[in-house]
């Protein structure tokens, strides 16, 4: 097989179904029940709407803190990257003091005050009120909106060479969306791709599961997924939909050198427009009871193949 290096326009795919195959819409895994609106979704994940996580406690009472969460950053490890990284901050909240000092807490709230941010010391119920999860570990701040990157700049990033894009077809929760975030920073992706609409956006809940990975990878938005591929395919990658539907596994796909990998949602999988744009399709194979990987999951299992092929120098599926 030759490798993804390069596109030729009208070209089919080594080992896929070519330009204008219609891959069926889902993801990697077994078959899927019916909601109570007839969508499709493996039991036991449920979709989880188009609310990010940042809201799933409803809104705070009183003053400002009703305002839209999607600014907030909770936890150290999330506040100490983007202190690290140079995040424009607008303000902080800390945990007032109790008996016994957490030096550590300290640590932050000092680091806060010499980058320049005002520090506002409250009671933990201030903060509890305002955390997505529960687990703000002290202190809550608000940053500027998150910067998003252009598709131009994903493009870039990629260079001429081997490069993975993950494609995000309206994944709605912020827990996975920041997990593949963080999955796609750590293979080295050249960047992730996500819709302005019905999708989750860079919110608390992204920076907290992607252990700031957002601060480190260039995240475009979109008003149109299909559109984008085709620019991506324009700049020489292969697009590939995993979906559970697939006839070719990903052991035998066509999966090094220049990949757009396209994850969808978790209740509807890889929609019919953005299936039939993409050139070929895999699915991840099974053997267990269980249905299928989540999309975060899933997602992981595919970029370390990719991984996996370009460490290895493999032109392709085969190996050769």
């Amino acid at each position: 097989m030759a490798k993804n290096q390069s596109r030729t326009p009208g070209r089919d795919v080594r080992g896929g179904k070519g330009r204008g195959a219609r891959p069926q819409a889902g993801r990697p895994g077994a078959p899927k029940g019916k909601g109570p609106r007839g969508e499709k979704f493996p039991r036991g994940e449920r979709p989880r709407g188009s609310r990010g996580a940042s809201a799933s406690r409803g809104p705070a009472r009183g003053g400002r803190d009703q305002r839209d969460r999607s600014d907030l950053i909770e936890g150290r490890r999330a506040v100490e990257e983007a202190l690290a990284c140079g995040m424009p901050l607008r303000s902080a909240l800390v945990q007032e003091r109790s008996g016994e000092r957490d030096q550590a807490l300290e640590r932050i709230a000092a680091r806060l005050e010499e980058a320049g941010v005002a520090v506002e010391r409250v009671p933990r119920a201030r903060l509890d009120a305002l955390s997505s999860h529960g687990a703000h570990q002290g202190v809550v701040v608000r940053a500027r909106p998150f910067a998003y990157a252009e598709l131009s700049d994903v493009i870039a990033a990629a260079g001429s060479g081997d490069a993975l894009v993950v494609v995000l077809d309206h994944v709605t929760d912020q827990g996975n969306f920041g997990a593949i975030v963080r999955t796609a920073e750590v293979v080295g992706a050249a960047g992730v791709v996500v819709a302005k609409a019905r999708a989750a956006s860079v919110g608390v809940g992204a920076y907290k599961t992607s252990a700031g990975a957002v601060l480190h990878l260039p995240i475009a938005q979109v008003p149109n997924l299909a559109r984008a591929l085709e620019e991506l395919k324009a700049a020489g990658f292969w697009a590939c939909a995993a979906t559970e539907h697939a006839e070719t596994d990903v052991w035998h796909a066509p999966f090094a050198g220049r990949l757009a990998l396209v994850m969808g949602s978790e209740g509807e999988g890889v929609s019919r427009l953005v299936a039939e744009t993409c050139d070929f399709s895999c699915r991840l194979p099974q053997r267990g009871r269980v249905e299928s990987l989540n999309v975060a999951q899933a997602t992981t299992v595919l970029c370390y193949e990719w991984l996996r092929r370009v460490e290895l120098g493999e032109d392709g599926a085969d190996g050769r």
